[in-house]
């Protein structure tokens, strides 16, 4: 394969090659990783040319650098979009995005559930500066078209929402905002882009913590947003990162990455795998209320799952039938499964949103948010399906015994 091949391919193709040539990089089948945080202008014209923008080159480890230029055209290549822009946690990703996209006085109209600390920063950070905050139920289109207003400059969702897997049609609510003047921001965590990818639906904006499913291996902290216009990706990295943030990925963090994204495909198939039969067992258990997972015919947005997700993805959210202490007691008796916060490693992880991720809510804000005090969160990882499943089915055994004492 020649290198001008490198550049297309199928995803998991570009997922490895896009964008990196070995013969120019003295034959080292890994790219390098720049550690230098200034750069050598070979003189004062080239280096005033690079401040103005006239010439593309680097001047410093903040705006750019050439291990983080590499990430950044693959993550493009991925999301199908124009640019890309690598940070050093998804909440930098968030937080640079959103600063450079607003101003006192615009309006965010958000989803009804988002992750804690997005919560946390529109409602502590932005809302200080004079930005408003509306939330609204976005699992229905309609409800979008209802609450938008001339105000609205950002449309913010998850999909799946984090903790409770509600879905948004990102397709429809791109219609409305762009009706509207506003523009769309996804938060495709959950997914990666081998699952979804909101450009190509109509968002603006994709952001990721690639700490999760990008990096994939729990050793990394980083985070990126990949963009449909060109300028407002140039727009964040001057004003977002540069200036308001300094939310700079370091170049062996996005070494990590790169590397994480070579088996990125092939970690997606088996979390989807995994939850899909997790997502069974628990369902069929006495024990079990409800399980939300797009892979269940008994999920109610299978269809809008189907069309906008190439598969179902590798997060469970459950209740149980004693609700706080039956969660408590499932999640006590876990073995194999590990009680963490996070999610996307190799490791299957379990954790209780209402005293973890979404603690930052009042109990009377999860409540009005969809986020019950007994949801268990599961991140199924990429153990063998067997042992998976026999610790969370005695954990299930653990719940409904609890339950049954009490009663």
């Amino acid at each position: 394969m020649d290198h001008a091949n490198k550049h297309g391919g199928g995803f998991a193709t570009r997922a490895i090659h896009f964008g990196y040539d070995p013969a120019a990089n003295q034959g080292a089948l890994v790219p390098p990783i720049y550690t230098s945080a200034t750069y050598a202008f070979p003189d004062t014209g080239y280096g005033g040319r690079c401040f103005t923008g006239d010439e593309q080159g680097y001047i410093y480890t903040r705006l750019s650098n050439p291990t983080l230029s590499l990430l950044e055209g693959r993550l493009a290549s991925l999301e199908q979009g124009a640019a890309a822009i690598v940070f050093g946690s998804g909440m930098g990703a968030i937080t640079a995005t959103l600063w450079s996209m607003l101003a006192p006085g615009d309006e965010v109209l958000a989803d009804l559930t988002l992750y804690g600390c997005t919560f946390s920063f529109m409602h502590h950070g932005l809302a200080q500066f004079g930005v408003v905050i509306r939330h609204v139920d976005m699992s229905k289109p309609e409800n979008v078209a209802a609450a938008i207003s001339a105000k609205t400059r950002v449309v913010y969702l998850e999909t799946p929402a984090n903790p409770n897997m509600r879905l948004s049609d990102i397709a429809a609510i791109a219609t409305i905002a762009h009706q509207h003047g506003a523009r769309v921001v996804v938060d495709n965590t959950y997914c990666s882009p081998y699952l979804q990818q909101p450009l190509t639906l109509g968002a603006d904006v994709s952001v990721h913590s690639m700490t999760k499913y990008l990096s994939g291996h729990g050793d990394v902290m980083a985070g990126s947003a990949i963009f449909a216009d060109p300028e407002l990706a140039q727009r964040v990295r001057v004003y977002g990162l540069k200036d308001m943030t300094g939310a700079v990925m370091s170049p062996q963090d996005a070494f990590l990455v790169l590397r994480g994204l070579k088996t990125l495909a092939l970690r997606m198939d088996r979390h989807c795998q995994n939850a899909q039969q997790v997502a069974e067992r628990i369902a069929a258990h006495p024990a079990t209320a409800v399980v939300h997972y797009p892979g269940l015919a008994s999920f109610p947005q299978r269809e809008l799952a189907r069309r906008q997700m190439r598969q179902m993805g590798g997060m469970i959210a459950l209740e149980l039938r004693g609700g706080l202490e039956a969660g408590i007691r499932f999640m006590d008796a876990l073995k194999l499964v590990t009680r963490a916060v996070s999610l996307g490693d190799a490791e299957t992880l379990a954790q209780h949103p209402a005293s973890m991720t979404h603690s930052t809510y009042t109990p009377e804000e999860r409540a009005a948010h969809g986020i019950s005090e007994g949801l268990v969160r599961i991140s199924v990882g990429l153990e063998d399906i067997d042992d998976l499943l026999a610790d969370i089915g005695q954990a299930l055994d653990c719940a409904l015994d609890a339950t049954r004492r009490a009663a």
